[in-house]
């Protein structure tokens, strides 16, 4: 057979081999051209090239809407060679308000809905760029960025575009490449902006510090709530990382006593009418008991999906079982990966910020350069035009006596020494520019740029100027585009694990209603009151409910909730959310996983889990017990046994002691009885105790104190009476004892609701059974005997009944302002002390 020279040739070559490098070449392709954003703009090729269509296209955000096929045919033509459905895709998120916290395009018609509608067809649609995306443009006319050629080398595009502000973080991006994916959530844009801010005129800052003063954590344009800041920091200090977002619920209750779920926020990306369906589902096939009804009452005003709850449902337990089983919580994984210089990068907060200073940087120097460039040819020609001016009717006969324009050029250029440009503009120069205004005019001109020049130099030679005009810029984008975060970073909860260093060390106060609401709020925040006053309301309470437990600790000291089944419960005091004085807080069960029937009777703050410190308790029948601290240093979720009780008991008292201190023990019938606590010897943790008290038919112990004979016992009713009476008159007995007499009781002040142990230096804190707070000092309470009726504390309304006394440290007071309030069941178990007295031994133990 004769070879035909024409006749292709196969070729041989190793299948695996080519395999490896075509996917090589394929997964790189997908990497750096489709999937992963730019660090500089934030933008993926597909995103840079619509922007830069509807620019070239004169779309800007102050002309009228153009029809969406049109943008998507600008760019599949000239810049993506990929279908029309990818490209309008994504244009169509960049200009919904659910996916894009700041919309790069202003869309007109149909872009689909939160409910997971699709937009209308491309042809129905409108769209013009957004005000905020055509800085991410700006300047790119000035020589600001690099061109390439397109895909078939007819067209050119930018590599980057100018991006004057940090669109990677501020509004954050998704993509799966080949091996590899970024995940970069949206952040506030003054937020962002004040982190660039500060690491211009500090680059040493470390990234705690960006968080503590500038970044706080993502802001998700469906707002929610993010919980907890471990998270955030872990992402932030390396690039990987999973938040916890939660929808904003609340619950309505209604006048029938039923209660209502409204979520009025989502989390990012989730689809609403699947959320509705599922929670339907849910409550179909009973995995859910108690919903009644389920309605989507949404509209253009704001997003309300409302669940109704039978009357007997717990609807802080639904609402927690709803989270654990629908998108009403979810993870958000980040993972901060960008194109670095082309080559894929796991970034840090702090890097994220440094490649985009470094290109702001590179932007003003070229735009600078530009602007020198243009200003000094400018300056050029009128120099030439001063020259011809100076010369006029020396020039006015060269050129009459000349043959032709290249001749009269010429001529100029030999006898003025004018380069070609000069003398081109001299022959193009109109006759009314040698009227004496516009000689004028070309000399201020003239000045105008020889100090522009010199300006423009100087910015070129100095990086602190270029810093500067950075500065301002980013300062001009956030004074026009700020607005308020909406997404709330929530600190505190024990469903999720925080990370403490995080949390700044302060004093707080923490309350706890007797329905079970529990708080924290800044210690400065009641006004102290003289005696007899009416009172501030100091908390928003249902009208069966009042605060029971208040205390002051610090946001790093542990809290132990001792509950009256005798269990203890832990948390950190960060964990309590924090209010305003006058909200409700949260429900108790949200926070520790305590039984229906069960609630907290007391809590201590622990600073440290030490063997020579014990825990003190008193039960409603007299039974006290002492166990070393360091048994409750380990406490599990649902909770450990602190006490055994019997015979329907109920614990009702818990102090910190140093194994040497002086019991008090006060009774409802008036009965105070003192011992040292070395008479209760130390028991194991699950130890029911001994009796501390003999108790009269009808009467039950209403506190435990710890007291020495430097401090008063005051003594105050259920209606509004009080005093003092020093400890010296209450002498040490045995433990078990009847006690004695320490306020003599008639139907005009009641019975007694606290006894507590004071100095005399401190405030005490009144609270009502409607939530009214009455702050006074304790030196202003009478000092009387113990068989005494006491004198009047606070004004009660008609069927107001003082519930529980808070002892509280009095600080320096400016204009009667409270600065900060120490609470006697501080962890500093130095500053607890309490008093009672006791007489008979009569053991109980287990």
């Amino acid at each position: 057979m004769v070879d035909q020279p024409n006749r292709p040739r196969v070729q041989e070559i190793n299948i695996s081999q080519e395999m490896q490098t075509s996917f090589l070449d394929y997964a790189m392709s997908v990497i750096v051209s489709r999937a992963l954003p730019d660090v500089r703009d934030g933008l993926k090729p597909v995103h840079r090239r619509i922007l830069y269509a509807m620019h070239d296209l004169g779309m800007h955000s102050d002309k009228a809407y153009k029809k969406s096929a049109r943008i998507v045919g600008e760019v599949i033509g000239k810049y993506h060679p990929h279908g029309d459905s990818a490209v309008y895709d994504t244009m169509v998120r960049m200009a919904q308000d659910f996916s894009y916290r700041y919309m790069l395009v202003d869309g007109h018609g149909n872009f689909g809905s939160v409910d997971g509608d699709a937009a209308a067809a491309m042809r129905y649609t409108e769209a013009r760029m957004s005000k905020i995306s055509m800085e991410i443009l700006r300047d790119i006319n000035k020589d600001t960025i690099d061109y390439r050629d397109n895909y078939d080398g007819s067209e050119r595009e930018p590599i980057v575009l100018p991006a004057r502000f940090p669109n990677l973080l501020v509004n954050g991006t998704s993509g799966i490449a080949v091996g590899m994916a970024t995940n970069i959530p949206p952040h506030q844009l003054g937020e962002i902006i004040d982190g660039v801010l500060a690491l211009s005129r500090n680059p040493e800052i470390t990234i705690q510090e960006l968080m503590e003063n500038h970044i706080y954590g993502p802001d998700f344009p469906t707002s929610g709530q993010i919980l907890g800041l471990s998270g955030i920091r872990k992402a932030y200090e390396t690039g990987k990382g999973s938040i916890t977002v939660r929808a904003k619920v609340h619950i309505e209750e209604q006048a029938n006593g039923k209660a209502k779920l409204i979520v009025t926020e989502l989390p990012y990306q989730v689809n609403k009418a699947r959320l509705v369906e599922k929670i339907a589902e849910l409550a179909r096939d009973k995995k859910i008991d108690g919903v009644t009804d389920l309605r989507d009452e949404s509209d253009r005003n704001g997003m309300r999906v409302v669940i109704e709850l039978r009357r007997d449902v717990n609807p802080n337990v639904l609402l927690n079982n709803l989270y654990k089983q629908t998108a009403l919580q979810t993870s958000f994984g980040i993972n901060m990966l960008a194109l670095v210089d082309g080559q894929p990068k796991v970034l840090n907060l702090k890097q994220c910020l440094e490649y985009y200073l470094e290109h702001q940087k590179v932007v003003i120097r070229r735009r600078t350069a530009y602007e020198l460039r243009k200003a000094e040819a400018r300056a050029h020609i009128l120099e030439g035009l001063r020259i011809a001016l100076d010369h006029l009717d020396e020039v006015i006969k060269l050129i009459r006596e000349s043959q032709t324009t290249d001749i009269a050029r010429e001529g100029l250029m030999t006898r003025f020494e004018l380069s070609e440009k000069q003398a081109q503009a001299i022959l193009d120069m109109r006759l009314q520019r040698l009227t004496g205004l516009e000689r004028e005019k070309i000399e201020a001109e003239y000045k105008e740029l020889v100090e522009l020049i010199a300006e423009l130099k100087a910015i070129l030679a100095d990086e602190e100027k270029v810093l500067e005009i950075i500065r301002e810029e980013l300062a001009e984008v956030k004074e026009r585009f700020n607005d308020e975060r909406r997404t709330e970073i929530v600190i505190g909860g024990t469903d999720f694990i925080e990370d403490e260093d995080l949390i700044p060390e302060e004093t707080i106060i923490v309350t706890l209603t007797h329905q079970g609401y529990i708080k924290r709020l800044p210690a400065s925040t009641y006004r102290a009151q003289r005696r007899g006053g009416r009172g501030i309301q100091g908390m928003g309470t249902h009208e069966d409910d009042f605060v029971e437990h208040l205390l002051s600790t610090s946001t790093h000291n542990t809290l132990l909730f001792f509950s009256n089944k005798g269990k203890v419960y832990k948390a950190k005091g960060y964990e309590v959310p924090e209010f305003s004085r006058t909200a409700k807080g949260i429900p108790i069960i949200n926070m520790l996983e305590i039984e229906r029937d069960e609630w907290i009777n007391a809590v201590i703050a622990v600073e440290d889990f030490v063997d020579d410190w014990y825990c003190f308790f008193t039960t409603r029948h007299g039974v006290s017990k002492r166990t070393s601290l360091s048994s409750f240093a380990n406490i599990r979720k649902g909770g450990l046994i602190a006490v055994n009780l019997r015979d329907e008991d109920e614990l009702i008292s818990v102090r910190l002691t140093d194994g040497n201190k002086d019991i008090m023990i006060g009774t409802k019938q008036g009965s105070l009885i003192r011992f040292n606590e070395d008479q209760v010897r130390t028991m194991g943790r699950t130890a029911a105790g001994v009796k501390g008290i003999s108790l009269k038919e009808d009467d039950e112990v209403v506190s435990m104190e710890i007291i020495d004979d430097s401090m008063q016992v005051l003594t105050v009713t259920n209606k509004g009476y009080g005093k003092r009476t020093p400890a010296e008159e209450y002498r040490i007995t045995n433990r078990g004892g009847k006690g004695i007499l320490t306020h003599n009781l008639t139907d005009k002040n009641g019975v007694v609701v606290a006894v507590k142990a004071v100095t005399g230096e401190e405030d005490v804190m009144l609270i009502t059974a409607m939530g009214i707070l009455i702050r006074m000092t304790v030196e202003s309470i009478s000092e009387t005997g113990r068989n005494t009726q006491g004198v009047r504390l606070i004004r009660l309304q008609e069927g107001e009944e003082v519930a529980t006394v808070a002892r509280i440290d009095a600080e320096e007071e400016e204009e009667a302002e409270i600065e900060a309030v120490e609470a006697e069941e501080s962890a500093e178990a130095s500053t607890s002390e309490d008093a009672s007295q006791p007489e008979e031994d009569s053991p109980t133990e287990e």
